[in-house]
């Protein structure tokens, strides 16, 4: 599976169940641009079990600010629909999987 983009249109529907990886990102961001294929792993590694949207503040600047976010790359993990957990700056893959597994039964 591959990362979602979310919009306000379509967040709420696809953050409602399960758990969710969210990326709040801009393509100007350099830590942003090195966490990218990091999170494009996570998404094929946990295809099924981990869903990965992505939210360009630039444009989705409203759900940055509803959640917080002020500094990016901005990690926030959902799990049906609630934030369980957020996780800033660049990391390791790795970090970035011990974070979600606290939150996969």
């Amino acid at each position: 599976m591959s990362e979602v983009n979310l919009t306000a249109s379509n967040f709420e529907s696809e953050i409602s169940t399960g758990v969710v990886l969210v990326d709040f990102w801009a393509p100007w961001c350099g830590p942003c641009q090195m966490m990218l294929p990091v999170v494009a792993e996570i998404a094929q590694e946990f295809a099924g079990r981990v869903k990965v949207g992505k939210i360009n503040i630039d444009e989705e600047g409203e759900l940055a600010q509803k959640f917080g976010v002020m500094s990016i790359p901005t990690f926030k993990i959902f799990k049906n629909g609630a934030v369980v957990a957020t996780v800033v700056g660049g990391m390791p893959k790795e970090n970035l999987i011990a974070e979600l597994q606290k939150f996969l039964s």
